[in-house]
């Protein structure tokens, strides 16, 4: 995978197909992998440029604070370096929270804007969950089996273990087979999530809008009303069987929903 220099630290990134650059960012503990089932889709309309943000997959992991302004301007960075003026911009939970920063303070650099499983500023309960996920990660001292055995549950629904536990299986395996992360960039990263407030952002962001919940995801999906009403330009998607993760837990569904969005506002 190509690296470049974006800012102050080197990332990593993929990109694969052609047409309109569609920027995806990464999720908590993830790295740019992790849009796998989306870019075999999208792929054959955009050119599809998957990133690993700071602390994660193979881009530079310094020490310090992170936040998720931090993650967009690094984004910005990026898009910059390799000579993109203008892309859509796609993500899912943290992967959301930085597309929002990046759609406020770049708005020139952002043709549409896709919020998935997304929030505008941290609350006492995600806050209360994610320490969770840090204690885990700690005690196991594995981001891997922490993201499998404490982040999973909350990404999808009973329904999904009962009857699909040879899928849960296989995308356990995928996360295995990623690069580890190392429980102290998870910490930081798992930091910029708890510390996101971009509610002021809101109303700056001029970018045609799609935001998309689970049903099921009790972690983000109260924060439907207060994202749609703050983004102007924005229309709101609920995926009925799913939790916080519908792009793997209901896969065509959630490509073609995103993938009609995303070719509405292509020229």
């Amino acid at each position: 995978m190509p690296k470049i220099r974006a800012g102050n630290i080197m990332m990593n990134y993929d990109q694969q197909g052609s047409g309109e650059p569609l920027v995806l960012i990464p999720y908590l503990a993830a790295d740019y992998a992790c849009y796998a089932f989306q870019v075999a889709n999208y792929s054959k309309d955009f050119t599809c440029i998957s990133v690993d943000l700071r602390g994660t997959g193979e881009s530079d992991k310094p020490a310090g604070v992170y936040s998720t302004e931090m993650f967009a301007d690094d984004v910005a960075a990026l898009m910059q370096a390799i000579g993109i003026s203008k892309a859509h911009i796609s993500g899912l939970s943290l992967g959301a929270a930085t597309g929002m920063w990046l759609a406020a303070k770049y708005p020139d650099r952002v043709k549409s804007l896709s919020l998935h499983s997304g929030w505008s500023k941290s609350d006492a309960y995600l806050k209360t969950v994610v320490q969770g996920w840090q204690v885990m990660a700690k005690a196991l001292n594995s981001v891997p089996e922490m993201v499998i055995q404490g982040i999973f549950p909350w990404c999808f629904t009973p329904e999904l273990y009962a009857q699909k536990p040879d899928y849960i299986q296989a995308l356990s395996d995928f996360v295995r087979g990623r690069p580890k992360q190392p429980v102290d960039a998870f910490i930081e990263e798992a930091n910029a999530v708890m510390a996101h407030d971009a509610e002021a952002q809101l109303g700056k962001i001029r970018a045609p809008t799609q935001i998309t919940f689970g049903r099921h995801d009790v972690l983000t999906n109260r924060f439907a009303d207060r994202l749609t009403y703050g983004v102007k330009d924005s229309e709101l998607h609920i995926f009925e069987d799913c939790s916080h993760a519908p792009l793997y837990e209901n896969v065509a569904a959630f490509n073609d929903k995103t993938l009609a969005f995303l070719t509405k506002h292509a020229d």
